[in-house]
């Protein structure tokens, strides 16, 4: 990652008193003008997007070029990618000499997984930029460093003593393979949210880009060799990758009080960049205009499945042509938004479920989509300014069968909520059933692969490193709980942060020295790289994509010392699972539905802090039944995971927020639902 460590008094004073920033970015300067007054802060606070928010042609090429003059000043040339909103690929540069690719490495010596997996710059690049505008809205400005500081097995990374961060397991979502998210269309920018091309970033490297308080895009760098994570939240680093990707957002930076380091969760200041303008090695406003870039610095160029070539300017977020629009027919008074085909067209509107004569209505599902989105307009924001901004939620609902059967967000709900709230629901639901173990069993072994480039006559040779079989999980849970028949009766109502509990590597999760749960390999073989169960499931339809990728782009791939064939563009399935067809994901938010003991699907939620996610989804759907005349509801008390005390430890099923409602002081709201 190209990183310099200073500063060892810094890392001592945060030690004892568990701060979590450092960053240089406190300063106004590079904002874009136009931002709001009001609430005495920057301004906008949910609702300021409108049909002159997106960036142009001109934004783009300024973006670009300021990055570029920069990386000239360093002398490390990069591969620089800016995306919309919604993840659309607006452009991208590389320049002459960058690395072609960036190695996976967690820094933490395991092998397996994707570790040592040689990634093109490109698309780590891309994963970063979409990292960091998923991740951030009006309210709150994430970049691809404060991704990796939420995503590790300790919250802050590197203190051992501390549990997983709030979004554990976050980063094998938006994957290539799902069915949920957009693929290009071969042409240029439409209707989002569109995929990643490696799930989620936890390096240091992308960072949002606003104009007048609203995030429109995101810049994306890869500028040295390594694809990692920063595992010490208590230095300040000086990432090459991270320094460019800030003199790229010059005139379009976040405001300053809504960068993640003005933001704390669980008691810790969140890390936006550890650079700020005025640690460049030029000033941006000095940089050579984009015109000006002659063919000897670089160009723009292609990018298979994702770009034409062409820069092309942004989709407005909000309007049908981004893929998210209002739907005040269905959701009346609740400010609610849905996802759309980017015709008018709803993508997931409430339908009747799937999976037989229990199956839930689209009446229930109706319901349930807006008693949980009233709850979220209730509840107060962890991760989002200014203080007393109402949770942006978004809420999904699938059957048994993972059929989505609608899906509502709040106006300025994170972007990256599409796909991992389905994913969230599809989890609960999945390992709920009576159908579980089998599914797991029927995946098969995974082999991980490691691989070495051989540009000069352009290969890439890939070679099986060791194998991991699903199956063993479903073995090793059952020993755990313990209980024989789990995953295959039915019989225990698994929440997602049930699952998550058991797929950290300490169990109870932040105890260092315990053993790992059931789905997660131990620590000492443990990497955001190498999660378990989680990535093991993903893994096959992830290194197909990369073949299939490196393939379009020329080069040659063996497998063990054999050429393979054309592989083609991945599927909509990463799992080979009907059921959990993007995959699964590790953090709290989502709840089994049941109609009196019959299991009938599940709920999701994602947004604005994991518990008040949990409440959303619990409480919601506690709401709905009640509206419905107990018609559906939570998991019978008796069949919920929180019955079970492995290892002499309670497993936890919800975890709701004390006093979560905005002008109230009512406390405890989920107990005895």
């Amino acid at each position: 990652m190209g990183i310099i460590r200073f500063g060892t008094l810094l890392v001592g004073a945060c030690m004892l008193f568990a701060c979590g920033g450092g960053s240089n970015t406190g300063s106004d300067v590079g904002t874009n003008p136009g931002t709001p007054a009001g609430n005495g802060d920057s301004g906008c606070a949910g609702s300021c997007a409108n049909a002159n928010s997106f960036l142009t042609v001109d934004d783009i090429q300024k973006v670009i070029a300021q990055a570029v003059a920069e990386a000239q000043a360093q002398s490390k040339p990069a591969t620089i990618t800016v995306i919309d909103r919604v993840g659309n690929l607006l452009g991208a540069y590389r320049m002459t000499g960058a690395p072609v690719t960036q190695r996976v490495d967690s820094g933490r010596g395991i092998s397996g997984g994707l570790e040592g997996l040689p990634i093109p710059s490109e698309l780590t690049a891309i994963a970063k930029a979409i990292t960091s505008v998923y991740f951030s809205s009006e309210g709150n400005a994430f970049g691809s460093r404060t991704a990796g500081q939420l995503a590790q097995e300790h919250f802050a990374p590197g203190d051992i003593t501390a549990p997983s961060g709030p979004l554990f397991g976050v980063q094998f979502s938006q994957l290539p393979c799902s069915d949920i998210s957009a693929r290009f269309n071969g042409i240029g920018p439409d209707a989002g949210p569109h995929r990643s091309p490696i799930g989620i970033a936890a390096d240091p490297g992308g960072l949002p880009l606003y104009k007048a308080g609203v995030p429109v895009g995101a810049i994306g760098v890869s500028a040295d060799e390594t694809y990692g994570v920063d595992t010490n939240s208590g230095d300040i680093d000086r990432n090459i990758d991270e320094i460019i990707a800030v003199a790229g957002t010059f005139g379009f930076a976040a405001p300053a009080d809504r960068r993640a380091d003005q933001i704390s969760a669980g008691g810790l200041t969140l890390r936006y960049a550890d650079v700020g303008f005025s640690d460049l090695a030029r000033n941006p406003a000095t940089a050579p205009a984009f015109a000006t870039l002659g063919s000897s610095a670089g160009s723009v160029f292609p990018i298979p499945g994702f770009f034409s070539g062409t820069i092309a300017r942004g989709m407005a977020f909000g309007q049908v042509e981004s893929g998210i629009r209002p739907d005040p027919v269905n959701f009346p008074g609740l400010d609610a938004f849905v996802v759309d085909d980017g015709t008018g067209t709803n993508r997931f509107p409430p339908r009747d479920g799937t999976d037989g004569a229990a199956a839930l209505s689209s009446n229930e599902v109706l319901t349930l989509l807006r008693e949980s989105l009233a709850i979220a307009n209730r509840t107060r924001a962890q991760v989002r300014r200014p203080f007393g901004s109402p949770a942006g939620e978004t809420v999904v609902v699938v059957d048994t069968k993972g059929v989505v059967l609608g899906i509502v967000r709040s106006r300025d709900a994170l972007l990256d909520a599409v796909d991992v709230t389905t994913q969230k629901a599809r989890t609960a639901a999945f390992f709920s059933g009576d159908y579980a173990a089998a599914d797991l069993a029927s995946v098969g072994t995974v082999s991980y692969l490691s691989g070495s480039l051989d540009l000069a006559n352009g290969r890439v040779a890939f070679t099986t490193t060791s194998t991991s079989s699903p199956a063993n999980y479903v073995t090793a849970l059952r020993a755990f709980l313990p209980q024989s028949t789990a995953l295959g009766d039915g019989a225990i109502a698994l929440s997602n942060r049930a699952i998550g509990n058991l797929s950290r590597p300490f169990y109870p999760d932040g105890v260092p020295g315990r053993p790992p749960g059931p789905l997660s390999p131990p620590i000492d073989s443990w990497s955001v790289f190498k999660t378990g169960l989680e990535l093991d499931l993903d893994y096959k339809q992830t290194a197909l994509f990369l073949v299939s990728y490196l393939q379009q782009i020329g080069l040659t791939v063996s497998l063990d010392g054999t050429d393979l064939p054309a592989l083609g563009e991945a599927p909509r399935n990463c799992t080979g699972i009907d059921r959990i067809p993007n995959g699964i994901t590790l953090f709290g938010g989502s709840v089994p539905i049941y109609r009196g003991n019959t299991l009938v699907g599940a709920i999701g939620s994602s947004g604005d802090g994991t518990d008040q996610s949990d409440l959303v989804a619990f409480l919601g759907l506690h709401n709905a039944g009640v509206t419905l005349g107990g018609a559906i509801g939570n998991a019978p008390p008796a069949m919920r995971a929180d019955n079970f005390t492995p290892q002499g430890a309670r497993l936890l099923y919800v975890q709701c927020p004390q006093a979560p409602f905005l002008n109230s002081t009512e406390q405890f709201v989920c107990e005895g639902k």
